[in-house]
């Protein structure tokens, strides 16, 4: 070691919060392989290399634009006034957009907390980090509505246009000191972990692309079969783990705040695959995998805008309450025939609805204390706390997240329309897009040989 320690009583670092949020970054990175699983074996066997490669790509794409300019657009303040203490920023921040003041992390300390205050005790590389794995994972759930059809230069494309004018701005509207997290009247809407931010967001703009590219080529006449439902079964084992860091390291720090995220993940998640299985058993006739799958994940989804605000029978409610309403949505969109293929919007776009909204209702103070105007006071949250407006704001931020992701993502799929196909052409669609797009087979032939007869019962 060179150079003067920095003593202890001088170091606002806390290295237990540092460690959990390093653990929390490596945790959220870890559900996007899970997400990779869980949506390559619901396609057929022939499209789960393009699949999976649909996940995996914003790992490194976002990755690299996260660090240039998406960081700063997303939490850069427009200005910070000098000599502010850590803790007690003044500071001017624009209502709709971060500025570019972060820009190549010019000024992202890796040895300070950042001068905005929005986590004290870590230093500030490991929240734009913790940042960064979100902005990986929320356009990788896109993917699910658009699979076995979409050029993988289109979506390549897309992606670097999303995460840069729909998601920084949504981030910086509600994590970066917006106006939907401070709203000008007063307020604001609580989203712990990202319901309208990751799951609105993607929902939305999943049903735009879908809609905009059309059904998959002979949809819904010819059934596409899942090919391997032990990888969506890995694939939500993955998630929920991974989910630990996403909605408990949203506390930014080994808390009490976090602990309550923890608990509210692990019973909310349970409440939704048991309610999902009782009524595919009790309306269908028999539980499926899939079915209890989908559960658990209507359960992560609704629980996440609340997490760390909520109780654990309040969590209860919200996973049951969530799993139904995403189970109706489900039956619904195939009622429809709309083919967003994996069920996109109706688990994520209307789970983080629900979660918004009960989150409006359930959340308290008792849990989550956050400080009034005079500093002193603190305020009330939800509905069991006896604020009642609370709800009119998060169905603010709810509007306003679906207005901006459905005609921000039209235009930008348009804009990529102009510049290359958005689909595959017919003859590779019915090829697979695995060997057309990347030019390699998720199986060999041995292996292929025993899902062929899958593929041809699925589309006979």
């Amino acid at each position: 070691m060179t150079g003067k320690a920095i003593a202890a009583e001088e170091n606002p670092l806390n290295t237990g919060d540092t460690a959990w949020m390093l653990t929390s970054s490596a945790l959220v990175l870890f559900m996007i392989p899970g997400l990779a699983f869980f949506y390559g074996g619901l396609v057929r066997s022939r499209n789960v290399l393009n699949t999976m490669m649909m996940s995996f790509i914003l790992m490194a794409l976002v990755g690299v634009t996260w660090v240039l300019w998406g960081y700063s657009l997303a939490f850069a303040p427009t200005e910070l006034l000098q000599n502010v203490k850590a803790g007690d920023p003044t500071f001017i921040a624009n209502p709709f957009i971060g500025s570019l003041k972060w820009l190549f992390l010019n000024g992202v300390a890796h040895d300070a907390p950042d001068p905005v205050g929005f986590a004290t005790t870590i230093p500030h590389q490991v929240f734009m980090v913790y940042q960064m794995m979100f902005a990986m994972i929320t356009p990788a759930l896109i993917s699910g509505a658009i699979v076995e059809r979409m050029s993988f230069k289109a979506f390549f494309l897309f992606v670097i246009l999303w995460s840069t004018f729909i998601y920084s701005p949504l981030a910086h509207w509600v994590w970066g000191k917006g106006w939907i997290g401070v709203m000008p009247w007063g307020g604001g809407a609580l989203d712990f972990a990202g319901g309208t931010v990751v799951h609105i967001s993607s929902g939305v703009s999943a049903v735009v692309l879908a809609w905009v590219l059309g059904a998959r080529k002979n949809y819904p006449t010819q059934p596409a079969a899942p090919h391997n439902v032990p990888y969506v079964l890995l694939g939500i084992g993955m998630l929920w783990f991974g989910w630990f860091g996403f909605n408990g390291g949203s506390a930014l720090a080994a808390n009490s705040v976090a602990t309550v995220a923890f608990v509210a993940t692990t019973v909310a998640t349970a409440a939704g695959g048991l309610t999902w299985t009782i009524f595919e058993w009790v309306l269908r006739g028999k539980p499926t995998a899939i079915g209890i799958a989908s559960g658990f994940l209507a359960g992560l989804v609704g629980v996440t805008p609340g997490a760390g605000m909520v109780s654990p029978i309040s969590a209860i409610l919200i996973g049951s309450i969530t799993a139904v309403c995403c189970f109706f949505a489900v039956s619904l969109r195939a009622k429809m025939q709309f083919d967003d293929s994996l069920d996109t919007f109706p688990i994520h776009g209307v789970g983080g609805t629900v979660g918004a909204i009960l989150t409006g209702i359930f959340a308290t103070k008792a849990l989550y204390p956050i400080l009034g105007a005079d500093g002193k006071t603190v305020i009330d949250l939800g509905v069991v706390d006896g604020n009642s407006s609370q709800l009119v704001s998060q169905v603010i931020g709810v509007v306003g997240t679906y207005i901006f992701a459905a005609v921000g993502s039209f235009i930008l799929i348009k804009i990529v329309g102009a510049i290359t196909p958005l689909r595959v052409k017919s003859m590779e669609e019915d090829q697979g897009l695995d060997i057309n797009e990347h030019g390699e087979e998720g199986y060999g032939e041995e292996f292929a040989a025993g899902l062929s007869y899958v593929d041809k019962t699925a589309t006979s």
